[in-house]
């Protein structure tokens, strides 16, 4: 069972999707769907939680499936980074489907099902090791996401869901050029041996890889949104249900993810002439970004917008801290990256519990008596939070990060600047939402038939910010994980010389 543990974050929620699509007929009700949502994610938890505690030595694990050798088959890998990235999408993918379970998944046609799917994308493009399957993961996250984005939408959802279709799909068609250009410059796909074969390539191809490269890295952010590609997430992120919004919170990190992977394995030190290619770019459209990002929150009239915009300012963020290509702003970024994925969920959450209170058709309204504290305390910590103030997870990641570019006075200069403003955009929505009088008491009593809803609500978010309390408390351990993962990503040597050596274990007579 421990040779095949790779495998099982990718066969768990593809076969729970098959049994929730089974039992999926009304006289069995929501429950036998939920059921095997729960075991679901509590045996891909376990996995999870294995899978980092098996490579946090450093210790790099390779799947070959159908026991072909890496540079011809498909290969799975982890290692710290990909460990910890699929431990964070799980914890994530909880407290988004206890959010659901409230009953977003009744009104949303094959939920349970999507909601798996989406699971298995996201974990197949974290643990892939070649880059034809991070495009058919990728593809596999993307259907899943258009079926729960768009399930029981209306005219503004069905809108803003075109909208992300079509990016996604002309993005898919410029990875997949991509992938042909490489294919034919370098002979293969799997991403250690292109790491090889680019760091001898001919003078004469490294025009075209750059090329190639070029249209790669093109898509990569336009999955996390970098400017000027980052005009269709506000809107869709603000249609979503709010446990779909949340689970979409690391969507972004996919495509963050992806890059980083690239930068570091194929145009890393090892990469001779190419090293360090398109980082000086991506550091100028980053900061771009989170100015764009950081005037989007202080401009937003409706929570869920500002959200959307949040998320925009932490991929902004990472695309600095990656493109820096340093081990000290890499750690940073990717302590920033747990934090940010659970402080942007949780504030989708907060806002999707502030729609259900509110009354009239305003932009901004009041909360009911019942819900104005609990709603109002779990602003107060997400917005401490996404602000960088301290003592929270928030404040220790940026602080990191500006640790590690103390020889850039330009980039401290865009992140404080940027979190002043977003603290005035957060200070600016709490005071417009939770000073407004509560409904009337007509509302109040209709409301009264939703607590049991209500309650997993505010459970599901609890948890996320419970998540970046617990991250905040154990800093030290993260940061010295994180720290470990940027120190293997900045030598990949290992990476390399581990992959290609592995063989398969069959022989044939």
């Amino acid at each position: 069972m421990m040779a095949h543990l790779p495998l099982l974050p990718i066969l768990i929620p593809l076969f729970a999707a098959g049994l929730a699509l089974l039992v999926e007929h009304r006289r069995f009700g929501m429950a036998p769907q939920r059921a095997i949502a729960a075991l679901s994610l509590l045996a891909q938890l376990v996995v999870a939680v294995m899978l980092v505690r098996s490579v946090s030595g450093g210790d790099i694990l390779v799947y070959l499936l159908g026991d072909w050798p890496a540079r011809l088959g498909i290969s799975l890998l982890v290692d710290r980074l990909a460990a910890l990235m699929v431990l964070v999408s799980l914890l994530l993918a909880i407290a988004c489907w206890v959010h659901a379970c409230a009953g977003w998944d009744r009104r949303a046609p094959h939920f349970q099902a999507f909601f798996q799917i989406q699971l298995m994308g996201l974990n197949g493009a974290f643990l892939t090791g070649d880059l034809f399957n991070l495009f058919v993961f990728f593809e596999v996250l993307l259907i899943a996401s258009y079926g729960l984005l768009l399930s029981g939408g209306r005219a503004g959802r069905m809108r803003a869901g075109f909208h992300f279709v079509s990016v996604n799909i002309a993005a898919s068609t410029l990875f997949l050029m991509a992938l042909g250009l490489l294919y034919g410059l370098l002979g293969s796909l799997n991403m250690a041996e292109m790491a090889a074969r680019i760091a001898v390539a001919p003078a004469q191809d490294r025009a075209l890889i750059q090329a190639a490269a070029s249209l790669l890295l093109l898509v990569f952010c336009t999955k996390a949104a970098l400017l000027p590609l980052s005009l269709w997430l506000p809107e869709t992120y603000a249609h979503a249900p709010g446990s779909v919004a949340a689970l979409f919170a690391v969507m972004t990190k996919v495509g963050l993810y992806a890059m980083l992977r690239i930068l570091s394995l194929l145009f890393g030190s090892a990469a001779g002439a190419l090293a360090g290619f398109a980082g000086p770019v991506l550091l100028v459209a980053g900061v771009a970004t989170l100015a764009l990002a950081s005037l989007g929150v202080i401009a937003a009239t409706r929570m869920r917008v500002l959200a959307s915009y949040l998320v925009l300012a932490s991929a902004a963020t990472l695309f600095i801290a990656f493109a820096l290509g340093r081990p000290a702003a890499t750690s940073a970024g990717l302590y920033y990256l747990v934090h940010s994925t659970f402080a942007g969920a949780a504030l989708f959450l907060i806002a999707h519990h502030v729609r259900r209170h509110r009354h009239g058709d305003t932009t901004v309204a009041g909360l009911s008596a019942r819900g104005w504290i609990v709603a109002g305390l779990m602003f107060l910590v997400a917005a401490v939070s996404l602000a960088g103030l301290p003592p929270l997870s928030g404040f220790l990641g940026k602080l990191a990060l500006l640790d590690a570019t103390r020889e850039h006075p330009e980039i401290w200069l865009a992140l404080l600047l940027s979190s002043f403003i977003i603290l005035l955009g957060l200070a600016r929505a709490g005071t417009r939402v939770f000073w407004k009088q509560a409904p009337s008491a007509s509302e109040v009593a209709r409301r009264q038939s939703e607590v049991p809803g209500r309650r997993l609500e505010v459970a599901a978010t609890v948890l996320l910010l419970g998540y970046g309390l617990a991250i905040a408390i154990a800093a030290a351990p993260l940061l010295a994980y994180t720290q470990a993962a940027a120190a293997q990503l900045a030598a990949p040597a290992q990476y390399l010389d581990h992959v290609r050596a592995q063989t398969p274990t069959l022989r044939t007579p």
